[in-house]
């Protein structure tokens, strides 16, 4: 992950539960934070509270044991129970809570969008460990200026909570007011440090859509967020991401 303007200011610390919740770009961004950490020389765990595919065997750990030998070999850790269709799902509690007491930093994808870029949560969502200290809101910058029906996950909770129709287009003052959201993407975040990741920022315009909507953030009292845009490059197993900081 190369940093092009400022930081992300909880990477210089070494101890913190993350979650990302949202939609358009979670596990892309917890895999990158991950090998961020990583070349810091932190213990890293990466996990679920829904589903996550399965890693490449050689970072996927079956014990705590395992995750200890990854990261003495200087990788991070995935933990999870394997589940259906190449799929791993959450630990207990009691399993999660074990190997969160070995990591330094534990990444928790704690949401699910079947892909689309926008989300609005239903009631059991997100699934937000308590022991998290951070949460990272995302929202995937394709969204915009497409109809609610077509970009976002849970129209019902959309048209509850926001009075969205599914024909409703997806405007920077849109994304604003869910991002902000209790009931959105910042729901059941709390007294947690809660950061806002645009992703997907892959032109000028979406950039200058991007900026747009930190603005309304900053205006609605969210002052820490970034652009972010990562660009699949699939040499290595590694890809490439650039990061704006426009907090």
């Amino acid at each position: 992950m190369r940093v092009v303007e400022g930081t992300l200011p909880f990477l210089e610390e070494k101890e913190h539960r993350i979650a990302l919740v949202g939609a358009g770009g979670k596990t892309t961004l917890m895999y990158a934070l991950a090998e961020e950490y990583t070349k810091r020389g932190i213990r890293v765990l990466v996990t679920t509270t829904t589903h996550i595919y399965q890693p490449q065997k050689r970072i996927w750990a079956r014990s705590a044991e395992e995750a200890e030998r990854l990261w003495k070999a200087g990788q991070y850790a995935v933990v999870g129970e394997e589940a259906e269709n190449g799929k791993l799902k959450a630990l207990t509690e009691a399993e999660l809570r074990e190997y969160m007491q070995i990591a330094q930093v534990v990444l928790v994808e704690a949401d699910g969008a079947k892909g689309k870029p926008c989300k609005v949560p239903a009631d059991f969502e997100p699934v937000i460990p308590d022991e998290c200290d951070i949460v990272i809101g995302v929202m995937g910058m394709d969204a915009l200026f497409r109809t609610v029906g077509e970009a976002c996950f849970r129209e019902k909770e959309a048209e509850i909570h926001f009075h969205l129709k599914p024909e409703r287009v997806l405007t920077e003052e849109v994304l604003a007011e869910i991002l902000a959201s209790e009931e959105g993407t910042r729901k059941n975040v709390g007294g947690r440090e809660y950061f806002v990741v645009l992703n997907k920022c892959d032109d000028e315009e979406r950039l200058r859509s991007g900026r747009k909507i930190l603005k309304m953030l900053k205006a609605k009292r969210v002052y820490q967020g970034i652009l972010t845009s990562f660009y699949a490059e699939h040499i290595l197993g590694r890809e490439r991401a650039e990061i704006w900081n426009r907090s």
